[in-house]
């Protein structure tokens, strides 16, 4: 865990807290909710994924049968999003968002990613700063059900994060 707070290191460009490279897809595909793999060479490291100001996000949530599979609460600090899509089994790139809600998705800031399944989520990146991704379950959290994003400043005063406050206590 860095010893520094991951806004701060973002706000005073601090090196050596974090990367900003998570990757955007898993690096090992596989049958997510069958048999899983014996090693997937896990690493120490904190790292971000990046997001230019004002981007539209989706992402997919897939569960896994790293356990067993079971329904995750999983939620988003610094932004509302739009369920646009959910199902059982292994997400189908190519003929799940053909299914996708685009008219009157739910709009939530936590969702229920179904138990061997996949949730589909929109948003768009219009708040700059470092926000967290985490499973409300809070030993999954432990295990590494989190993430973060790092959401670039935009083009005007108003869309770039503020600084904090003079007597903001030290993490």
């Amino acid at each position: 865990m860095p010893t520094i707070s991951l806004l701060q290191a973002h706000f005073f460009n601090i090196g050596g807290v974090f990367t900003d490279d998570f990757p955007g897809n898993p690096p090992v595909m596989y049958n997510f909710t069958g048999t899983q793999p014996k090693n997937f060479g896990t690493v120490k490291g904190t790292r971000l994924y990046r997001l230019a100001y004002n981007s539209t996000v989706q992402l997919v949530l897939q569960d896994t049968g790293m356990i067993t599979p079971e329904n995750h609460p999983v939620h988003l600090h610094g932004f509302n999003f739009f369920i646009v899509g959910s199902g059982l089994g292994n997400f189908n790139p190519t003929k799940d968002p053909k299914k996708f809600n685009l008219v009157d998705p739910v709009e939530r800031n936590t969702v229920g990613v179904p138990s061997g399944g996949w949730t589909a989520l929109r948003f768009r990146a219009d708040n700059p700063g470092v926000w967290f991704m985490h499973c409300h379950l809070e030993v999954h959290t432990t295990w590494g059900l989190k993430m973060a994003f790092v959401v670039d400043n935009g083009k005007r005063p108003s869309e770039t994060v503020l600084p904090p406050p003079s007597d903001l206590p030290k993490c």
